[in-house]
């Protein structure tokens, strides 16, 4: 029999997401994926799935989920308060970004977000659900992918892949197996977000580009996955253009002034000037923000950027090598 996931409650919004559907822009298709893709990688191999497994992404409030097989999962991201209850009723707090041992017949919890906006539940074997265009991500705007193109619900039957790591000595009992994961795999870090100049920057009156740069931004509550809505100073840019590619990370600004910066589900194209976008390495950071946060901008080069992405690839080959030199 297949193992399974079945969700008791949903939690706020949970959605199924894997590293999304690249290459389809030219044919208006957004890649999509998951919001905080740090996170789903290091969720993934903490439990032995390729990187890109189709996984659980918990938005603010989690989900209740019982199994029908014993599984390995692992929460990373945003730091929620996850405890596994067992048959017996006894309950144990499930620690962040660690491979945890859960027994048949157990129910996971996952409480509200202490800190952070977005978490990323893999689990062994990763969530089975249709390939759809190259990806198994939840498109929830256009109604595919994922489970049955939606967030899910309560009742929802999640079938599991087979997993590749056996279960521990005692299968019968929780067990959480303690590994060392390194700071540079948290989705945020202390300072600003990291940006490149825009096409459009240079339109941007003087006292809009040093606001951009110096002054705090707030997200509001109205922001989503396809972008974060921010409240500020008001940007001034002289004249409109015609609708221009954009791609997450991009910090378009409309006519109020108030910049949105697009995430997972951004369009792929869009008409309002680009003043910047936000550095690739950081964007697990602007996913992780949460109605109410200050963003702070700052400015740094391509070759920067690209050093700071190239760091963090060699940290995950680094983490994807020793975790399977120590199972």
């Amino acid at each position: 029999m297949m193992a399974e996931l079945v969700v008791l409650t949903a939690g706020a919004l949970s959605t199924i997401q894997d590293l999304g559907r690249p290459g389809r822009r030219g044919e208006g298709i957004t890649p999509g994926g998951a919001a905080d893709m740090l996170s789903l990688r290091v969720a993934n191999l903490l439990v032995g799935n390729p990187p890109g497994a189709a996984a659980i992404e918990i938005t603010l409030l989690g989900p209740r989920l019982t199994v029908s097989a014993g599984v390995w999962v692992a929460v990373a991201g945003a730091e929620l308060a996850v405890t596994l209850s067992g048959a017996g009723g006894e309950s144990i707090a499930v620690p962040p970004v660690h491979p945890v041992w859960v027994p048949a017949g157990s129910t996971i919890v996952c409480g509200g977000a202490r800190r952070g906006c977005r978490a990323i539940l893999a689990v062994s074997g990763g969530i089975d659900v249709p390939g759809i265009l190259g990806g198994r991500g939840t498109d929830a705007r256009s109604a595919f992918g994922g489970f049955d193109g939606r967030p899910l619900r309560a009742g929802d039957r999640l079938a599991l892949g087979p997993g590749r790591l056996p279960p521990p000595l005692e299968p019968a009992r929780a067990k959480i197996v303690p590994r060392t994961v390194g700071d540079e795999f948290k989705p945020w870090h202390a300072g600003p977000v990291r940006v490149i100049r825009g096409p459009e920057f240079d339109a941007f009156d003087g006292t809009s580009q040093e606001a951009f740069l110096t002054a705090a931004f707030v997200v509001t509550g109205d922001s989503d996955r396809m972008g974060c809505r921010l409240a500020g100073p008001p940007l001034v840019f002289a004249s409109t253009i015609r609708s221009q590619p954009v791609v997450p990370g991009t910090i378009q600004v409309p006519p109020s002034g108030q910049p949105i910066l697009l995430l997972a589900d951004a369009p792929t194209t869009g008409g309002y000037p680009r003043i910047a976008v936000v550095a690739t390495v950081d964007l697990p950071c602007v996913a992780q923000a949460r109605p109410g946060d200050r963003l702070h901008f700052e400015e740094i080069s391509i070759h920067e950027a690209t050093e700071r992405l190239c760091d963090r690839e060699r940290a995950l080959v680094r983490l994807e090598r020793g975790l399977e030199a120590g199972r």
